[in-house]
């Protein structure tokens, strides 16, 4: 994912874990729907935050996907969906910046960050995604 503050990289689940979130986002990823969008939610200590065509964190695609919540621990480089209730994850991610212990199996962690990390510690609010691929 190339972003105004450099680029990382993301492994995503295998589908017995997390196998719908991953595909979803691997077919968002190609569609080109990311590029261009913000990071609209930056914590220092804990999460960045992206994927909302509004920019507000109250965006969608038009579409939902159900819990996958698995046993992986979120931790440092841990790609999570953000949800407002059950089944509410859809496009939007979430990178946890440092270990999460609190998040545990309560959202779905559909990938981790493999190279790269520093560039998280590095984006502000409103700085854009400028390019997301699939290798």
């Amino acid at each position: 994912m190339e972003t105004e503050k450099g680029s990382f990289t993301i492994a995503l689940a295998a589908a017995a874990d997390a196998g719908t979130h991953a595909a979803a986002f691997a077919e968002s990823v190609k569609k080109g729907f990311y590029d261009g969008l913000t990071w609209h939610r930056v914590v220092t200590a804990f999460v960045v935050q992206g994927g909302d065509p509004r920019g507000s964190g109250w965006g969608d695609a038009g579409w939902r996907l159900a819990d996958e919540v698995n046993r992986t621990p979120f931790l440092r480089g841990t790609v999570g969906m953000p949800k407002a209730g059950k089944d509410t994850g859809g496009c939007q991610l979430f990178v946890s910046l440092v270990p999460t212990p609190h998040l545990d199996g309560r959202y779905t962690a559909f990938g981790r960050v493999i190279s790269g990390l520093e560039v998280l510690d590095r984006l502000e609010p409103g700085d854009r995604i400028l390019r997301a691929s699939l290798k």
